[in-house]
């Protein structure tokens, strides 16, 4: 499966997931905050499906590395995992307030805000379920999926992302 790239605009800068330094062939940055509940997940499997077409993946196992990865570089698109923890207190915890949120809110702050898929637990009811709906969508949200997510709807998900915010064009670095 493919993410529907054309590759027709081949100007701008290329980044790297250490800051700004050229890489040839990398196009398009897809920061993967994921915490590691799960071996051989989404956040395993895109790297080596994605960096032939041009993806730079830049995996993150905490808030704490993600703030960093948010901070230094260009992320064209960000998939979170809410429950991604923190390793210290850079980020801190607040009331009611999980760790990916935050890590949305940094991302939401961006110019320009990159689109995001967040990755959530399944929810115990239906009402939880909607109110975590609403509330990742509040945090511009394109997409929420559940874990454990299949490759297939990731994929998916993150054609549509590029066909949307992108028109199936590399975005312009």
């Amino acid at each position: 499966m493919t993410l529907g790239l054309r590759r027709e605009a081949e100007s701008g800068p290329e980044y790297s997931g250490g800051g700004s330094a050229p890489i040839h062939g990398q196009r398009l940055n897809l920061l993967l905050a994921y915490g590691g509940w799960r071996d051989d997940s989404f956040a395993d499997q895109l790297p080596p499906l994605l960096q032939p077409m041009g993806v730079h993946c830049i995996r993150s196992r905490t808030a704490r590395e993600a703030s960093e990865i948010i901070a230094r570089s260009r992320v064209h698109i960000a998939v979170i995992d809410l429950s991604t923890p923190a390793d210290d207190s850079l980020i801190a915890k607040e009331q009611g307030e999980s760790l990916g949120s935050r890590v949305l809110q940094l991302l939401r702050a961006m110019n320009p805000m990159p689109p995001m898929v967040v990755v959530r637990q399944p929810q115990v009811s239906a009402r939880e379920s909607a109110r975590g709906l609403t509330e990742a969508l509040r945090e511009g949200a394109f997409s929420v999926l559940e874990r454990p997510v299949p490759l297939e709807s990731m994929l998916e998900t993150l054609r549509r992302v590029i066909q949307r915010h992108y028109a199936g064009h590399w975005p312009a670095n």
